[in-house]
């Protein structure tokens, strides 16, 4: 099967999760015989008038990379024209795929589109080609920000992710949760929406064994520094957790927009000289933090999936994490680790102390973790079950757009320079 994958992240651009997935997937395809061309983009700054494209082999992979086009916007403050400067160049590029030169005249039988920021080269290319699109919805603007839609970027985004949803052949989401927050959002569908759960691959993380504690707790955290994220909530946790456990230390792993406020959320709680910030690692200093950590806190209070547990468990971590969204799936209270409200500070706190007073049993649990990791998301299996949604999808017949509103009124004549 020739598989077109879409995605504005694909290593080594990785903003998150998502970029670690499609990397996953295109070379777990690409494994198991299949022709894999992922169209993505190259590292923001680069110069689209000397570097607008490269090619290369990646892992049995063709990975097609395109510089922003212009490169006058920033994301920040210019979100969906950069978007759309980022659009116009894959679809030149895709477009090109099925000339001689670029691709040699390659055709994909199925578009893969991997959130709203490549919703119109990915629709784009579906029609030029006159195949199915297959889209990964891995996040929501309303359930990024606690369902709140009221800023005119947030609206725009939502209603571009409520394009692509309605424009494509099949929908796959990573957790039930998912299903039915695209469902309620979006829906109702005229496409089948299928849960796949996200994959790991635990060699990359490998295990070990939990020894003795010889000082006081190390407690981990590693995501983007987001409100979403509740990191906030792990902070104000940490002097509850402190009393029972003098001297416990809280280690944040990653970057984001919110590294200010959360510092002075530190300094409110008066736990400066136990919290470092330690900004964004690679995976060997991560895996090192993981193996040094006596639990890994996920406190999200909105995780579509929740990709860290499961690394976490590989690595034979103990998890301690929020009941939200796909975490609650990830992660089974009592045998693959423990749980809180999300939101709770109280509840977290009360799950890291409960860990920290049963060392065996927190050991009992990583190892089931682990155990569960190969049976549920090895990632030639999730590989397996997304090629047959793309595989299966058939391109519907498209309604014909509606005619565009008449002027009733002529225009006022002015001059033309």
């Amino acid at each position: 099967m020739r598989i077109l994958l879409v995605s504005w992240e694909y290593p080594p651009v990785v903003v998150g999760g998502l970029g670690r997935h499609v990397g996953h997937l295109a070379t777990a395809a690409a494994a198991a015989g299949h022709e894999v061309v992922v169209l993505t983009r190259r590292p923001t700054g680069t110069d689209a008038t000397t570097h607008p494209t490269t090619a290369h082999f990646d892992e049995g992979v063709l990975v097609v990379a395109v510089a922003e086009d212009p490169p006058v916007f920033e994301f920040g403050s210019d979100m969906v024209p950069w978007t759309l400067a980022m659009g116009h160049a894959m679809v030149r590029a895709g477009i090109a795929l099925g000339k001689p030169g670029l691709g040699d005249g390659w055709h994909p039988d199925v578009v893969h589109a991997h959130d709203w920021l490549v919703a119109h080269p990915a629709i784009a290319l579906a029609e030029f080609y006159d195949v199915p699109l297959v889209s990964t919805i891995h996040a929501t603007e309303a359930g990024r920000h606690s369902g709140w839609v009221s800023g005119r970027i947030n609206r725009q985004v939502h209603s571009i992710e409520w394009w692509l949803a309605n424009e494509s052949d099949a929908l796959i989401v990573c957790s039930e949760s998912m299903r039915d927050e695209i469902t309620r959002l979006f829906g109702p569908f005229h496409a089948p929406v299928v849960l796949i759960h996200n994959g790991i691959e635990p060699d990359a993380w490998p295990y070990r064994e939990r020894r003795g504690r010889t000082g006081p707790p190390r407690l981990l955290f590693v995501g983007r520094l987001e409100y979403e994220k509740g990191i906030h909530d792990a902070i104000a946790a940490l002097p509850r957790i402190r009393r029972a456990y003098p001297g416990t230390t809280l280690t944040i792993v990653g970057g984001g927009t919110q590294e200010t406020w959360l510092r002075e959320i530190v300094r409110r709680h008066r736990v400066v000289r136990a919290v470092e910030f330690t900004g964004i690692l690679d995976r060997a200093a991560i895996l090192d933090h993981l193996h040094r950590a006596d639990a890994l806190i996920v406190p999200s209070r909105y995780e579509p999936f929740g990709l860290v547990a499961l690394e976490a468990a590989a690595a034979g971590t103990p998890v301690i994490a929020a009941r939200t969204g796909g975490l609650a799936e990830a992660v089974i209270d009592g045998r693959t680790g423990r749980t809180f409200t999300p939101g709770d500070a109280v509840g977290l706190a009360a799950a890291v102390t409960a860990t920290l007073d049963d060392p065996a049993a927190a050991t009992d649990m990583a190892r089931a973790a682990r155990d569960r990791l190969e049976e549920d998301f090895d990632w030639g299996t999730v590989a397996e079950a997304t090629v047959g949604v793309l595989r299966g999808a058939k391109r519907r017949v498209r309604e014909p757009l509606p005619r565009p509103t008449v002027i009733e009124r002529p225009l006022p004549e002015r001059d033309i320079p």
